[in-house]
C-alpha cells in the first residue's frame, strides 16, 4: 500500500469509531484555541477584504464565517483559514513545524456546517486532520520547511482529511482526496520575509484546497495514489526523501493531537523561547530596560531566517522580529495583541533597546531544532553585571502546556473584544460541551 492510502484506511476507520476520552478532550482544546484565533482574524485584514473580494459566494450556503456570515463551505473555508492565521496566535505541532489547526479545522468546520454534523463527528474530522497532517508535516521535515510554508503545504492534507471524514468517504476515496490534494499544496516562506498578506492567506487555501480534493473525491475523481512516496512525488519534490514508514508506525496507537503547543504570545512561534528567557532573566536580574547595555539572544538556525528582522516597520514584519518582540516583551511586560499597534510599533524605549539587541545562531540549539525550541539569553547592565540564562522550551509547548484555564483566559482575552464578554464566555461554555452538541450547523457567536 502506498502512504496515501495507509493514511486514508486510518482516517475511514476513525471515522466510524469513537474518540479514546483523552484524544477528545485535547481535540476540544485544539478547537477552543482555533475560535481565540479566528476571531480577532475575522474582523481584520485579510480576512475582510476577501468578503468584499468573495461576494458571489457569500450571503448562501450552510456554512458560515466567524460572525455568522452564511458562506459556501469552500468560500467558508477560505476566509475562516485564512482569518485563524491571521494575527499569529494559532497552535503549533512542533515537530512538523506547522500550524495544523487553521487550515484543518476551518475545512472541518465549513463540512460539518454544510452537512448539520454533530460535535462528535466534528471532533472526530479534527483528530483525522491533525493526525495525518502532523505525521506528512514532521516526515518532511527541516529540509521541506527552507522554502515552503509547512502550514500551507501540508494544511493541506489535514483539511482534506477532515472534509473527507465528515463527507463519510470510505477508505478508496479518502485515499483519492489525499492524494489530490497533494498537488494542491503550495506556499512560499518568502511570502512572509517581508510586509504582505500573504502568509494567512496559505492557510485559507489550504483549508479551501483541502476541501475541494474531498468533494471531488466524493464525486469519482482519482488521484494519482503514489503522489506523497512516489520517485516524483512531494517527499522527494519538496523534502530529501522521507522516511514514510516511521511517519506511520505509530498511526492508531499514538495521538499527535494531545501534544500541541498553544501559543501564550502574539507573534511568530519562532520568538518565544527569546522572549521567555529574556522575561525570566529580567525577573531574576531585577532590571529595567533603561539599565539594559546589550542583550544577546543565541537560538537555532530558522528562527533567524524567519524572524530576525532587525527594524521591522509594520506590524507584520514586528511579529517575525525577534529584536521587536524581545524588547517590547522587556519594556511592556508581554507582547499581546497591542504590541502591534501603531503607537506601540514606534515606541522609543522599545526601539533604543532593540539597537542593543545581538543574534547569533547557537550549534547545539541549533541541532536540536525543530524537536526543541530553545534559547539562550544574555543581558549585560550599564553597572556591569552580566547573567545568562538558558530556555529550554517555551510556555505553551507540551512540556509547559497552557492549563485548561489559561487556555481559557487566552480565548476571554482574544474573543471579548469582537464578542463582548458576556458573548465569549457563552461560546467558551459551549465548545467545552462539543462532543454532546447534536449539531454544530449554528456553532457562530
Amino acid at each position: 500500500m502506498t502512504v496515501v492510502q495507509t493514511f486514508a484506511d486510518f482516517g475511514a476507520e476513525l471515522t466510524a469509531s469513537s474518540l479514546p476520552g483523552d484524544v477528545a478532550y485535547h481535540a476540544k482544546r485544539a478547537v477552543i484555541d482555533w475560535y481565540a484565533a479566528l476571531l480577532p482574524g475575522a474582523v481584520a485584514a485579510p480576512a475582510k477584504l476577501m468578503e468584499q473580494a468573495l461576494v458571489d459566494d457569500l450571503d448562501r450556503g450552510r456554512a458560515r464565517l466567524a460572525l455568522g456570515r452564511p458562506a459556501t463551505a469552500r468560500a467558508a473555508a477560505l476566509v475562516n483559514g485564512t482569518a485563524a492565521h491571521t494575527v499569529e496566535v494559532d497552535d503549533i505541532y512542533r515537530e512538523a513545524i506547522y500550524h495544523p489547526g487553521a487550515p484543518t479545522i476551518a475545512a472541518a468546520l465549513a463540512v460539518g456546517q454544510e452537512r448539520g454534523c454533530s460535535g462528535a463527528q466534528f471532533l472526530k474530522a479534527v483528530v483525522a486532520g491533525y493526525e495525518i497532517s502532523t505525521r506528512i508535516g514532521a516526515a518532511m521535515g527541516r529540509t521541506h520547511y527552507r522554502y515552503w510554508h509547512n502550514t500551507g503545504t501540508v494544511g493541506t492534507f489535514g483539511a482534506a482529511a477532515a472534509a473527507s471524514s465528515l463527507y463519510q468517504l470510505d477508505a478508496t476515496r479518502f485515499a483519492h482526496a489525499l492524494a489530490t490534494c497533494a498537488t494542491f499544496a503550495a506556499g512560499l516562506q518568502q511570502a512572509f520575509r517581508s510586509d504582505s498578506m500573504s502568509k494567512p492567506l496559505h492557510a485559507g487555501r489550504a483549508a479551501e484546497g483541502g476541501l475541494l480534493a474531498a468533494q471531488l473525491a466524493g464525486a469519482g475523481v482519482t488521484g494519482s495514489l503514489d503522489v506523497v512516496d512516489g520517485e516524483a512525488g512531494i517527499g522527494r519534490a519538496m523534502s530529501d526523501g522521507p522516511d514514510w514508514t516511521a511517519a506511520t508506525q505509530t498511526l492508531g496507537t499514538k495521538f499527535h493531537i494531545n501534544s500541541m503547543t498553544f501559543k501564550n504570545h502574539a507573534c511568530c512561534g519562532h520568538t518565544f523561547a527569546p522572549i521567555d528567557g529574556a522575561l525570566a532573566l529580567q525577573r531574576r536580574m531585577g532590571v529595567t530596560p533603561a539599565q539594559i547595555a546589550h542583550i544577546r539572544i543565541a537560538t537555532y538556525g530558522p528562527a533567524l531566517e524567519v524572524a530576525g528582522n532587525p527594524a521591522p516597520s509594520t506590524a507584520a514584519e514586528a511579529r517575525f522580529s525577534i529584536p521587536y518582540v524581545v524588547a517590547t516583551a522587556l519594556v511592556h511586560g508581554s507582547v499581546r495583541l497591542s504590541a502591534f499597534e501603531p503607537l506601540r510599533l514606534d515606541d522609543p524605549a522599545t526601539r533604543a533597546l532593540m539597537e542593543r539587541i545581538s543574534l547569533e545562531i547557537d550549534p547545539e540549539l541549533d541541532k536540536r531544532f525543530p524537536g526543541q525550541r530553545a534559547a539562550r539569553v544574555v543581558i549585560e547592565t550599564r553597572d556591569g553585571r552580566k547573567e545568562e540564562f538558558f530556555q529550554p522550551t517555551r510556555k505553551g509547548d507540551p512540556e509547559q502546556p497552557l492549563s485548561d484555564d489559561e487556555l481559557g483566559e487566552k480565548f476571554i482575552e482574544l474573543a471579548s473584544p469582537v464578542l463582548g464578554s458576556d458573548g465569549a464566555r457563552s461560546l467558551l461554555k459551549r465548545l467545552w460541551e462539543l462532543d454532546s452538541a447534536t449539531s454544530i450547523a449554528d456553532l457562530v457567536p
